[in-house]
């Protein structure tokens, strides 16, 4: 599967990058890469930015994989080239690192590039936004299109609000329509400062053998009370029955572990503390049947 296109930053960047034509800059979004690609079996395989996903995907990467698997427009796909597996598409995993975004609106997913085979090379910025939204996913936002080169100041630049949470971007990505691109941080947001030991800490939890009886279980009941509530569930279930879904144990269980995921990603899955995975899904699918009981709902919202 083709790479991540090299993005150094600002102060790395080419000198053209700046010379001369126009600029695309987008939200860089604290977050983790994904790829992806079509196979020719109809399946949609996918890779982090070192490593490619069997059919086993590591349980860090699962909500992202479940958002594209069920929005991604297969038929569009096929509709607009000759060979789908001559595409690869890159973006962005948005589970919490450093930078608390609002879950409940942040897509899994954001996609930031496309690479055709044929065309043998990243599309230009203004297709890939186009592209993304004809697929069925959410593009990086673009925060300015066509800024001429020789007006943006990398020292002087003021960061815009984030689209995503209340406060600032934590950097914007700067690219223009030869291929260039450099990443400019922002210094007032610190989450996604060390981005390596954030992806390391992904790929690896869930490949790690079961923890004996210990804390790590109380704190996932605990972590499960707090987060798995009566209101937590009536949303989901409010979402689902927007999406035209069926409100199922499986539908409102996955749902709920997947917000929860999304939002404490950064203690699960980095390490910062120790709560088993395993027993806080266990605890949530407890709470799930509680609550469907509660309610008189078996299986199926009946309402």
């Amino acid at each position: 599967m083709q790479a991540f296109p090299p993005c150094p930053s600002v102060a790395d960047a080419p000198p053209a990058l700046f010379e001369r034509g126009h600029l695309w800059l987008h939200e860089l979004v604290d977050s983790a890469p994904i790829r992806f690609r079509l196979a020719e079996d109809g399946r949609l395989r996918f890779a982090d930015d070192h490593r490619t996903f069997g059919d086993d995907v590591p349980p860090a990467y699962g909500h992202v994989v479940r958002h594209v698997r069920e929005r991604f427009d297969r038929g569009a796909l096929r509709d607009a080239v000759d060979d789908v597996t001559s595409v690869v598409f890159f973006g962005r995993a948005m589970h919490r690192r450093g930078v608390d975004y609002d879950w409940a609106r942040t897509p899994s997913f954001l996609g930031s590039d496309v690479w055709s085979a044929d065309a043998d090379r990243y599309l230009l910025p203004d297709r890939v936004e186009k592209i993304y939204r004809r697929l069925g996913l959410d593009p990086l936002e673009t925060v300015q299109a066509e800024l001429r080169a020789a007006d943006f100041d990398p020292d002087a630049y003021a960061f815009p609000s984030s689209t995503w949470y209340d406060g600032p971007v934590a950097g914007v990505l700067v690219r223009n329509k030869t291929g260039l691109r450099a990443a400019l941080s922002n210094p007032a947001v610190g989450g996604g400062s060390d981005t390596r030991r954030h992806d390391a800490a992904d790929a690896r939890r869930g490949d790690e053998p079961d923890a004996p009886e210990s804390d790590t279980e109380t704190a996932a009941r605990s972590l499960a009370r707090r987060h798995a509530t009566p209101a937590r569930f009536d949303a989901v279930a409010a979402r689902l029955r927007e999406e035209n879904r069926p409100l199922t144990f499986d539908a409102l269980f996955e749902r709920t572990v997947e917000i929860v995921v999304r939002a404490h990603h950064d203690r699960l899955f980095t390490g910062r503390d120790d709560v088993d995975l395993r027993a806080f899904r266990s605890a949530v699918a407890e709470r799930t049947r509680a609550y469907l009981d509660d309610r008189g709902l078996d299986e199926r919202d009946r309402s």
